[in-house]
C-alpha cells in the first residue's frame, strides 16, 4: 500500500480502538486536513514527490465545485455573525467548527481524487472493521441484560470543543425515552447515525470480491441497522443497495416497455395503491411518533424564522429550542432546513449545487459502468441522512465514503481519457 492508503486503512480498521478513547471526533478532522495537505503538496511538487505520493491527475471539476461551495458556506457564516452582532470570539469558534465540519465535505474527495488510494483498500478495511464489530456484538447485546451502565465514560478530549459531550462519550447502549428499551449506537454519537453507518458498511461489503469478507461486512452492517432501530436506515438499505443496480435498466428497451405497461396498469390500481402508500407512511411515522413530532416542529420553526428573519445569510448559528421540541436546537435534525436557518439561502445553494451535480454524475455513471454503483449508493445515503440529520457534524465518521467519492471521480477521468496513438515511422523503399 502507498502511504495515503496505509493512513486510511489503519485509521478505519482501528475505529473501535479510537472510539474506546473517545477520540473519533478529533481524528476525523485531523485526518481530513492531513490528507488534504498531502494532496496539495502532491499537486504543487508533482514529480519532486516520492513515487507513492505523486498526484494521479489534476483536481476534478466537481471537487473544485465542492471547494467553492464550502468556501461560500464560510462566507455566509461570517456575514450571518456580523448581521446578528455576534462577538469575534464566537465567530472564531464557529469558523473552527466549519473547519471540523463543512470543510471535510471537500477535503476528503480531494484526497481520494488526487492521492494514490485504491477503492479496494477502503473496501477491505471496512470489512475488517465489520469483523471487529461482530466480535464486540455479544458484549454490546448482553450489556443491558446484566445491568451494565449505559455510559462508560466521557473522554477529556471534549476540552477541544465540539457540538456536544456525546461526541466524546463511550457507550454500551442508550435507552429510548419513548419506550425505555435499549438502542445501540456502536461507535456513533447516537443510534440513527449508527444505522446509516451500517448501511454504508453493507454498500462497501457488496463490492468486496472475497466471499467471506463480503458476508462478514453485510452481517455487521445489518446488525448495526437493526440494533440501532433507525427507520431511516431501513429505507436507505433498500434504496441505496437496489437502486444503483437497477440503473443499467434505463439503457434497455425492454425495461422501458415493461415500465410503460406497469404505468398503464396503475390507471386501474391507482386508488388502492395510493391508500396503501398512505397507510404505510402513517404507520412509519407513528412507529416513533414523538420523534416525528419533534422533527416536524423543528422544521416548521426553522422555516418560519428563516423566511421572516434572515432570508439570505441566516442566523449564523443554531438557536436554543423550547420544551415543545424537547429543547433540541432550532436548525438541527435536518441538513437543508438547518442550512436555511443558520446560513440562509446562500448557504443552502452552496451545498445544494455541488450535491446535485455530484448526484447527477453518479446517476449517469451507475447506468453505464459497475464502478458507479457504490458512489451512487453513497450519494443516496447522504441524501436520506440529510433529511433527518445535520450532515456536516457527521462527516468525521463518513470520511471513507467521501474519500471513495473522490476515488470514483479519478476512475471516471481515467476511463474517459483516450491515450494518444504513437507516431508511425514508416520506411519507404524506392525500387531500383
Amino acid at each position: 500500500m502507498t502511504l495515503p492508503e496505509r493512513i486510511c486503512y489503519k485509521t478505519l480498521v482501528w475505529t473501535w480502538g479510537l472510539y474506546a478513547f473517545g477520540s473519533l471526533y478529533v481524528v476525523g478532522p485531523v485526518l481530513a486536513w492531513v490528507l488534504g495537505g498531502l494532496a496539495a503538496f502532491a499537486l504543487y511538487l508533482g514529480p519532486a514527490m516520492r513515487a507513492d505520493l505523486r498526484p494521479t491527475g489534476p483536481i476534478p471539476g466537481i471537487v473544485g465545485l465542492w471547494f467553492a461551495g464550502m468556501f461560500l458556506m464560510l462566507v455566509a457564516l461570517w456575514v450571518g455573525h456580523i448581521n446578528w452582532g455576534f462577538s469575534a470570539a464566537g465567530t472564531i469558534k464557529s469558523s473552527i467548527g466549519w473547519a471540523k465540519g463543512w470543510a471535510l465535505m471537500a477535503l476528503f474527495p480531494l484526497a481520494g481524487a488526487v492521492l494514490q488510494i485504491k477503492r479496494e483498500v477502503l473496501i477491505r478495511a471496512h470489512c475488517r472493521l465489520a469483523l471487529v464489530t461482530l466480535i464486540l456484538l455479544p458484549v454490546l447485546a448482553v450489556a443491558p441484560m446484566i445491568g451494565l451502565p449505559e455510559r462508560i465514560f466521557t473522554s477529556p478530549l471534549k476540552a477541544v470543543g465540539g457540538p456536544g459531550p456525546e461526541y466524546f462519550t463511550v457507550y454500551f447502549y442508550t435507552l429510548d425515552p419513548a419506550s425505555w428499551t435499549p438502542r445501540w449506537q456502536f461507535y456513533a454519537p447516537w443510534s440513527p447515525f449508527a444505522g446509516l453507518l451500517g448501511v454504508i458498511m453493507v454498500l462497501f461489503a457488496l463490492e468486496e470480491k472475497h466471499r467471506g469478507w463480503l458476508v462478514i461486512g453485510c452481517l455487521a452492517g445489518v446488525a448495526m441497522i437493526l440494533m440501532s432501530k433507525s427507520r431511516m436506515s431501513l429505507v436507505a438499505l433498500i434504496v441505496a443497495s437496489v437502486g444503483p443496480r437497477m440503473m443499467p435498466l434505463l439503457l434497455k428497451t425492454w425495461a422501458w416497455t415493461a415500465g410503460a405497461a406497469v404505468i398503464a396498469s396503475l390507471a386501474v390500481l391507482w386508488t388502492p395503491l395510493v391508500n396503501a402508500v398512505g397507510s404505510f407512511w402513517q404507520a412509519f411515522k407513528s412507529s416513533r411518533a414523538d420523534s416525528t413530532r419533534v422533527r416536524e416542529t423543528l422544521q416548521r420553526i426553522a422555516h418560519e424564522r428563516w423566511e421572516n428573519d434572515a432570508f439570505w445569510f441566516g442566523h449564523g448559528r443554531v438557536a436554543p429550542g423550547s420544551h415543545i421540541v424537547e429543547y433540541m436546537p432550532i436548525g438541527s435534525h435536518h441538513t437543508w432546513w438547518g442550512l436555511l436557518f443558520v446560513k440562509g439561502l446562500i448557504g443552502f445553494l452552496a451545498m445544494a449545487v455541488p450535491f446535485a451535480v455530484h448526484l447527477a454524475v453518479t446517476l449517469r455513471d451507475a447506468a453505464v459502468h459497475a464502478q458507479g454503483r457504490l458512489p451512487l449508493g453513497i450519494m443516496i445515503v447522504f441524501f436520506i441522512l440529510s433529511m433527518g440529520e445535520n450532515i456536516e457534524i457527521e462527516a468525521y465518521l463518513m470520511w471513507p465514503a467521501l474519500v471513495l467519492l473522490g476515488i470514483h471521480l479519478r476512475e471516471m477521468a481515467e476511463r474517459h481519457s483516450v491515450p494518444a496513438e504513437p507516431a508511425q515511422n514508416t520506411l519507404h523503399v524506392q525500387p531500383v
